[in-house]
């Protein structure tokens, strides 16, 4: 389930809803994972709302229960019941970011950027972009990664580096395609697009 800042504990654990002439009861995603024992992957966790965080609380400690304040209900979750959740460490740092006391209830699994020679065979196996190219489009983006100085929110992802290697493909000039898949997604501020557009062209 992808998380946004509309996402509520109602979208995860249920809601009444009218059918016909009657108001019945709709299990959301994470009541049907906790009595069935799915696993339920939440996505960008930290941009949920609050009351997100509050519900599943009780389920990743000890206690391992959902209540359903709804229902007046509290149920205990199927063994094979298990929360995967992830978000970007540092994403907008200190406006969104997830509390220790959630983070402590998890196992935790940190993933970097991958090798420079993984990253090259992905851009080659998802779009047919040739090895130099490919090579170049991860050099530019480990370049981003290392300008700590120009304060980007966010950085160069592989998907980025794909959309670049795509539109290559299709036809489109190397630069171009790096600026428009690479640089402009990352930015608005003029002097920081020049900049990362400067650094760029050395690469392609």
């Amino acid at each position: 389930m992808s998380c946004h800042e509309e996402t509520s504990s109602t979208d995860l654990i249920g809601r009444y809803i009218i059918k016909g002439s009657e108001t019945v009861w709709i299990d959301g995603p994470l009541t049907t994972a906790v009595k069935k024992g799915y696993i339920l992957y939440l996505d960008e966790v930290a941009e949920a709302r609050p009351d997100v965080v509050v519900a599943i609380h009780s389920l990743t400690d000890h206690r391992r229960e959902l209540y359903i304040d709804k229902l007046g209900e509290t149920i205990k979750a199927h063994n094979d019941f298990m929360l995967i959740a992830s978000f970007n460490p540092g994403y907008q740092k200190g406006f969104k970011e997830l509390k220790p006391s959630t983070r402590q209830r998890f196992v935790a699994l940190s993933f970097n950027y991958p090798d420079p020679k993984v990253e090259t065979e992905i851009l080659m196996n998802e779009t047919g972009v040739d090895e130099d190219t490919a090579k170049k489009l991860v050099n530019i983006g480990n370049k981003i990664r290392n300008l700590k100085e120009l304060g980007l929110t966010e950085t160069a992802s592989t998907r980025l580096l794909v959309d670049a290697a795509k539109l290559i493909c299709s036809g489109l000039p190397k630069r171009l395609a790096v600026k428009v898949a690479v640089v402009e997604p990352l930015t608005d501020e003029e002097e920081v697009l020049l900049a990362l557009a400067d650094a760029c062209n050395l690469l392609i």
